[in-house]
């Protein structure tokens, strides 16, 4: 069955409730005080089934000035609006309020109920609806039709259900698909089922079982129930009215405003990326960082706007702002919202979002006002390039990319996997993908051969840099999976050399200048003469006539190439002196089980000096093992 959302609007005392309920039979004002003044104070909900068999969830509206916080929330999502005109009275301010606010939400369909005709005479009843003509003109509402109705006597009712029915199977279905959010707008507790929240499904569908999240505050639920104009049913999907029945959840933990989603889906935000418009009848400019109320599905919260390229806005201007708020709240990218100033609470405009998730919000880029172009006019492709380009090496997953969209996954696939294709995203991390802009992946690569390029320059005896060293100088936001890729792909197009955890520019082998290459060999002969008392590196400086800059990476040279080992610091050996010594020592312990330090000192005939560190390399290098005071042979 196709459900639709009706809401109604129009100034206080105009027939609104009243007319509802010579529609359906309900009577939506529910609270003592709205009975006993008389007045509507808050959303109240009916439902009837049309003539077509098109179910209808009407939502009544307050018309007070003082609850027309009250008005947007019942306003998000509807369908058609029934502007509600009282022939005793004409147009009134919360008329123009209302009807400001389903433009600003971009409502696009819906009639006029002129009400109280009996109250009137046929004259009277013609200028009023001159009127009304009149005033719609350059709305969504200027060719609709205007119902005359009375819900005393029942006078054009019938009239007024069958142009509603003629609207409603105009009514495009929403699809099903997309990311569930329901914003509340009602919390109570049923007697032996508990906690029931109600709202418009905006997007997606539920399922009675689905695990879900109330956001901005984080609770997890789980849906025990569903019903649809008080009937059960196992789904409810967008553009239905739906009660959910919450599992394990008081009613005072939850707050009309919130959102109701599928858990792990969504997040909230303290940032908005807009495109506004402010009213043409709004008293003044409206000035830089100027703090506002923000209704955006059913919730307000305090802000400030932001300007972009600018200090004001005009009446009747439109321009870029970015929003901070004082709350989170919760929205996506195509959502509508309306903006009332924080005192006089007035309407004066509204806009749609653009980006839910700005990045640094508290800091405009130069190329925002690029930016926010390309989000308002562009294609979903260019929209996911923008995004992709915007959140740098961090990447985004493909629920983010959805989130920043607010798109089906099943319409973000097709255009990711497109995108793919030709090459104007990358993928990498195999089942758990992330999707990165491709001039992100070169930008990162450069990086990579500029350190490499300098790093040979400072130190062209080493074979290679670490890769803990590399990935310290790129951005922090990479993760490891990222840093793994990149180096494989410069592997792969045979730029650098990857070995175990050392990395190079294919280009580089350690060549040596003449002077190093002389250097060189003094060492090995300085060394090898030593044999088990070598000098220690300053010794070696000194008598070599060289800094010990210029000693340190020929040293480690030579103990790459195995000519030298390096003992402990600045106690370097001839190799051949170590494999002598170690040969002596197997031999030793082979005949007498166990060594003393007396014992090594006269058999390698050297001071305490060497003997400890000599004794301690051998002990690592496993070749003997410290029992007590003496060494044994490993087994």
């Amino acid at each position: 069955m196709k459900h639709i959302v009706l809401g109604t609007a129009g100034h206080i005392d105009h027939g609104k409730t009243t007319l509802i309920k010579a529609l359906t039979g309900v009577d939506c004002d529910r609270l003592k005080e709205e009975k006993e003044r008389g007045i509507t104070i808050e959303l109240g909900f009916a439902a009837m089934t049309l003539p077509s068999g098109i179910s209808i969830s009407i939502v009544d509206v307050p018309g007070h000035e003082k609850f027309v916080h009250h008005m947007v929330a019942g306003a998000t999502g509807i369908d058609l609006v029934v502007l509600v005109v009282a022939a005793d009275e004409g147009i009134m301010p919360q008329t123009r309020e209302h009807l400001d606010i389903c433009k600003l939400l971009r409502v696009k369909k819906g009639l006029v109920a002129l009400t109280k005709i009996d109250l009137v005479e046929k004259d009277w009843l013609e200028l009023v609806r001159e009127e009304i003509r009149e005033f719609l003109q350059g709305t969504f509402l200027e060719n609709s039709a205007i119902i005359p109705v009375s819900s005393i006597t029942g006078e054009g009712v019938a009239d007024f259900v069958r142009e509603i029915d003629k609207l409603a199977q105009e009514v495009e279905e929403r699809s099903p698909e997309g990311i569930f959010r329901l914003p509340i707008d009602r919390i109570f507790t049923m007697k032996g089922f508990g906690t029931v929240v109600t709202g418009t499904v905006v997007s997606g569908k539920v399922s009675i079982g689905d695990n879900l999240e109330i956001l901005p505050s984080g609770l997890e639920t789980k849906v025990r129930g569903i019903q649809i104009h008080g009937k059960p049913v196992e789904v409810a999907t967008a553009g239905a009215r739906a009660g959910i029945n919450l599992q394990g959840l008081e009613k005072s933990a939850i707050t009309r405003g919130e959102v109701l989603v599928h858990a792990q889906t969504l997040r909230a935000t303290n940032a908005l990326d807009a495109v506004f418009n402010l009213l043409p009848n709004t008293p003044k400019p409206l000035k830089n960082r100027t703090r506002v109320r923000l209704h955006v599905g059913t919730m307000e919260v305090l802000g400030r706007i932001l300007i972009l390229g600018a200090e004001e806005i005009k009446p009747g201007e439109e321009a870029y702002i970015r929003l901070l708020l004082e709350e989170p709240t919760v929205a996506l990218a195509g959502d509508r919202f309306v903006i009332r100033s924080y005192s006089p609470v007035i309407t004066i405009g509204g806009g749609e979002i653009l980006d839910a998730f700005p990045t640094r919000p508290k800091r405009l880029s130069p190329n925002l006002q690029t930016e926010m172009d390309v989000l308002l006019k562009s294609s979903p492709e260019e929209k996911i390039k923008l995004h992709l380009w915007k959140a740098g090496p961090a990447g985004l997953s493909f629920a983010e990319i959805g989130m920043h969209l607010n798109l089906a996954p099943g319409q973000l696939k097709s255009l990711v996997d497109l995108l793919i294709s030709q090459g104007e995203i990358l993928a990498y991390n195999g089942d758990r993908l992330r999707y990165l802009h491709p001039r992100v992946m070169d930008e990162l690569k450069e990086s990579c051969l500029n350190f490499l390029r300098e790093f040979h320059l400072q130190n062209p005896l080493q074979p290679g840099a670490s890769k803990e060293e590399l990935k310290s100088k790129l951005p922090p936001q990479m993760d490891s999976r990222l840093f793994q890729h990149l180096l494989s792909l410069l592997a792969a197009e045979k730029k650098i050399v990857v070995e175990k955890d050392l990395l190079r520019l294919a280009s580089h082998t350690v060549s040596l200048k003449e002077e190093e290459k002389d250097l060189r060999q003094k060492i090995i002969n300085l060394l090898a003469k030593a044999a088990l008392q070598p000098p220690t590196v300053k010794e070696i400086s000194t008598a070599l006539h060289v800094s010990s800059a210029e000693l340190k990476p020929v040293l480690q040279l030579l103990i790459r190439e195995g000519i030298l080992v390096k003992v402990k610091d600045e106690l370097y050996f001839h190799r051949s002196a170590i494999a002598e010594l170690e040969g002596k020592v197997i031999r030793f312990l082979q005949e007498q089980k166990e060594m003393s330090p007396t014992q090594f000192k006269e058999m390698t005939q050297v001071s305490r000096k060497f003997a400890i560190p000599l004794m301690e390399y051998l002990d690592a290098q496993k070749i003997t093992l410290r029992v007590g005071d003496k060494r044994v042979l490993r087994k």
